[in-house]
């Protein structure tokens, strides 16, 4: 190097990862061997992107800067010989991008020293590269919560002969990651073609497109894991998992020249079908207590019943309708025997035969807890209703109501049972009485012309 032997830059605390908004500090530090004049020592920090359509390419078609501040250390003077340390402190601004190197592009910050000297002096300069993160949290993302999905059908072709059709199936546990977490995949595959389809993948894929005059698109499989086939009119249900590697976040916000996307890749070798599931890579981690609130449901039978369970000792409402004509009351004797069911179909709750106080039976509605049912005699709910024995239950109106079991087991609260008629030891209708009696009178006639005609 001549007169010039150290020429350095050293940040301060040996860091070299920044975020947006930090400062940057360090020293330039020097040793010269003679004297050296010079017009001035400058340092200069600064951050830009370039793109090119060209793999590997500096000279770049499209640039945009990001910050490029210069400070100048040393006047025009003659510097001593040995060794000479200058200072510097820099901010970076807010809205700067991540850095980010690619075949196509690459977004940098450096910085860099110059000793700047007299006319056919030659001039020395060096630089220290230094790498910019800015986080970006998942959880600030529109449309981040809940799984990723995706559906393809495709005609499976064998030797230009259509055999049939395979449906494609994949899902995502989530739409957002960070490195060292791992991505729960879940493809089904339903082949319903006479040939064995070629092997399942799937990839993490990334894909960065330079805008250069026509943009360049670089696409990349980052990792690829493979399952088996799936055999003609078979389903398969593949579970895979894949860890996200250390990787550039998505979007680059801030950089309009370059831009970054993932999503995972679901194919299978044949026939070529594919379908992909768009994901974030991210600093920040989604967290469950940052979910947003879900709507309010329609209350649940549950809730309704914890609802109604404050108001105690109400008895279900039901719509008024009109009171079906009473049936003639047939003349009992002191036995009480439990009444037959109307022979016209089955009474709903209003107007319904009224079961025997032997039974005794508690009712509530579907949404009503048991704790706040009221007892209403006459109210018959057949719906769900459970019987021990012979006998037909009514039913009463569709989805109203239904008992609930007995608080203390079956043995305290016995189901009613509707048992049939039993004239055993009751008097007959009138319009029967009357017909018996002309039996037996036309009966006493007949034996008293018999006996007659046996005397004579």
């Amino acid at each position: 190097m001549g007169k010039l032997q150290e020429f350095e830059i050293t940040f301060d605390q040996k860091k070299e990862v920044y975020t947006p908004g930090e400062s940057i500090s360090g020293a330039v530090t020097f040793k010269l061997d003679e004297a050296l004049q010079c017009k001035a020592v400058k340092i200069n920090c600064n951050g830009f992107c370039g793109v090119t359509s060209k793999v590997n390419d500096t000279a770049w078609t499209a640039e945009e800067q990001y910050f490029n501040s210069t400070v100048s250390v040393a006047d025009k003077g003659t510097l001593k010989q040995g060794k000479h340390t200058f200072p510097f402190k820099f901010l970076i601004p807010e809205s700067a991008p991540t850095s980010f190197e690619g075949s196509y592009g690459r977004i940098v910050y450096r910085v860099r020293a110059f000793i700047d000297t007299p006319r056919f002096v030659k001039d020395y300069n060096t630089e220290k590269a230094f790498y910019l993160i800015r986080f970006l949290n998942l959880n600030e993302l529109p449309d981040i919560w809940g799984t990723c999905s995706s559906a393809v059908k495709q005609q499976f072709t064998y030797m230009l002969v259509k055999t049939g059709t395979v449906d494609l199936k994949a899902q995502c546990d989530r739409k957002g990651y960070t490195p060292d977490q791992i991505i729960q995949v879940l493809v089904n595959i339903h082949n319903q073609s006479g040939k064995t389809t070629g092997n399942v993948a799937a990839s993490l894929m990334q894909r960065v497109t330079y805008e250069t005059k026509r943009p360049t698109h670089d696409v990349k499989t980052i990792v690829e894991v493979a399952g088996g086939v799936v055999k003609a009119g078979k389903e398969l249900e593949w579970k895979e998992q894949i860890i996200v590697p250390p990787l550039p976040r998505s979007s680059l916000a801030g950089c309009d020249l370059i831009k970054i996307e993932y999503y995972v890749k679901v194919s299978l070798k044949s026939p070529d079908v594919m379908l992909t599931l768009p994901i974030h890579i991210g600093n920040v981690s989604l967290d469950e207590k940052l979910h947003p609130s879900k709507q309010a449901d329609p209350p649940s039978s549950a809730a309704a019943e914890d609802t109604q369970a404050s108001t105690p000792n109400i008895s279900p409402t039901l719509p008024p309708r009109p009171a079906p004509k009473p049936a003639p009351r047939h003349r009992m004797s002191s036995h009480n025997s439990p009444s037959a069911p109307p022979a016209e179909g089955h009474q709903g709750a209003e107007g319904g035969t009224q079961l025997n106080d032997v039974f005794p039976n508690k009712r509530q509605s579907q949404l009503v807890s048991p704790n706040a049912f009221s007892y209403a005699p006459g109210l018959f709910f057949a719906q769900n209703q459970q019987h021990n024995g012979p006998g037909t239950v009514p039913s009463g109106p569709p989805g109203t109501t239904a008992p609930y079991p007995p608080e203390n087991g079956p043995s305290s609260m016995p189901t009613p049972l509707i048992l049939p008629p039993d004239y055993s030891t009751s008097s007959y209708p009138q319009g029967q009485l009357a017909a018996r009696k002309h039996i037996l009178h036309v009966d006493c006639m007949t034996l008293f012309v018999e006996k007659n005609k046996a005397a004579t």
